[in-house]
């Protein structure tokens, strides 16, 4: 046995699991992981990304403090928007410096 193949097998011993299910479920998680190079999100991944809710995210677009655009009847984040609305908010808010005073 390889040493790759025997820490799998450890692991899935460790789990309580066959050695395929544990493949199985790597494969298949690995297929879902967010794409990175996404140019517009949906709700749900722009608010995964922000670690927020999902209505959370619904009021941000809704009061228009992160913007969104409709593409055919779909609803889409553009991903940069994210990146602005956390840089103006990192800008705005108090310093933890300012805090502790």
């Amino acid at each position: 046995m390889s040493e790759t193949t025997m820490s799998i097998a450890l692991l899935a011993d460790a789990l309580g699991v066959s050695e395929q299910d544990l493949l199985h479920l790597v494969r298949v998680t690995s297929s879902t992981a967010p794409d990175a190079t996404l140019v517009a999100l949906t709700v749900e991944e722009a608010a995964r990304r922000l670690g927020v809710g999902r209505t959370t995210m619904y009021a941000l677009l809704a009061s228009g403090q992160i913007p969104s655009v409709a593409i055919g009847r779909l609803r889409r984040i553009p991903a940069e928007a994210l990146n602005a609305y956390v840089a103006a908010r990192a800008r705005t808010a108090p310093s933890a410096a300012a805090l502790a005073a």
